[in-house]
């Protein structure tokens, strides 16, 4: 299969120019690009952004660890509030680490430009992955998924507990699983009993910080907020006596 490894910020752009190319030819080959969160989130960003609005026949593929990971574990606008990464380590009276960060949400700004198909997935599911990949592959235009991929080294985890931390972070609602057509929302993965946030960062060392003690409490009710906030925009609680 012919592949390009593109620069670290031009994977989209490549990726526009190759599906241009296979255009004039008059070829139907379908083009498929990959990123990591730092390079999807922010050095590609610009680009990613106008190959959806420019509603490109691309695939994009974003790899989402949650920081550069690549190249010492630094923050990405992915990282979560708080996490430890080597660029923002908890130290001194508040050590609560990137608390302040609130990242960005490409999936909500790839729906923003309404483009044919977003939707983001685990690798706690492998049959979804696999189904909206398919998916995906059978519509033109710009499309894209973004993938929750825990990383054992750069989360401080154990790498026998990488599919249960995925499992748990869409569970608690950190990570909402969902489709969108054209910027409304078509599906999404319901939690049939959410769990605490505390549940997930406990078996993270990038989160060992917020239970030492003191305990910072207010900063675990921060990260519970967000949760609750995606559970209730994404609707992702199962309603009692719904059928399964």
């Amino acid at each position: 299969m012919p592949w390009i490894h593109s620069l670290f910020g031009n994977t989209a752009a490549v990726a526009t120019g190759v599906a241009a190319a296979q255009r004039v030819k008059g070829k139907t080959t379908r083009v498929l690009a990959q990123g990591g969160d730092g390079g999807t989130t922010d050095i590609g960003f610009g680009c990613l952004s106008g190959m959806f609005e420019r509603n490109d026949d691309v695939l994009y593929i974003c790899y989402d660890n949650e920081a550069y990971m690549n190249t010492g574990v630094q923050r990405s606008s992915a990282t979560p509030p708080a996490a430890r990464t080597a660029t923002t380590v908890p130290i001194g009276q508040h050590p609560n680490g990137n608390v302040f960060g609130k990242g960005k949400s490409v999936p909500l700004i790839a729906m923003a430009h309404e483009i044919p198909y977003v939707a983001t997935a685990s690798v706690a599911d492998l049959r979804d992955l696999e189904a909206k990949v398919t998916k995906a592959m059978s519509i033109h235009g710009a499309r894209y998924i973004h993938i929750h991929v825990p990383c054992p080294l750069g989360w401080g985890a154990d790498p026998a507990h990488t599919i249960k931390l995925a499992r748990l972070a869409i569970e608690s609602g950190l990570f909402p699983v969902f489709e969108a057509e054209h910027g409304e929302m078509t599906g999404h993965r319901s939690i049939r009993e959410q769990v605490p946030v505390e549940d997930y960062l406990k078996l993270q060392k990038r989160f060992a910080h917020l239970f030492r003690n003191p305990k910072q409490v207010a900063v675990i009710a921060q990260l519970q907020a967000i949760a609750d906030r995606n559970i209730r925009r994404f609707k992702l609680l199962e309603k009692k006596g719904a059928a399964v």
